[in-house]
């Protein structure tokens, strides 16, 4: 049986957006799945998901902007999963 209670849910903040594409303020919502993999939802005039099965640290690498998009957790009180950060 799985155990699925490590499921995450967060938002990317966008204080800058680079492509001008996005937009800034909450840019998208995700999910973080127990293995650690991610699925993003986008909030755009191109609205599309995106699946990472590495995880946050892709999503941080390909989305973050160097800080200028972060992380919000919707129960930070979990435990990261084993791929997430």
């Amino acid at each position: 049986m799985i155990h699925v209670s490590n499921i995450r849910t967060f938002r990317l903040v966008r204080e800058q957006d680079e492509s001008g594409v996005s937009g800034t303020g909450v840019v998208a919502e995700g999910v973080e799945f127990t293995g650690g993999a991610v699925v993003i939802t986008w909030f755009s005039h191109f609205p599309a998901f995106n699946v990472y099965p590495g995880g946050m640290k892709t999503v941080e690498g390909l989305h973050g902007h160097h800080g200028k998009t972060r992380v919000v957790w919707d129960n930070p009180t979990k435990e990261p999963n084993s791929n997430g950060k």
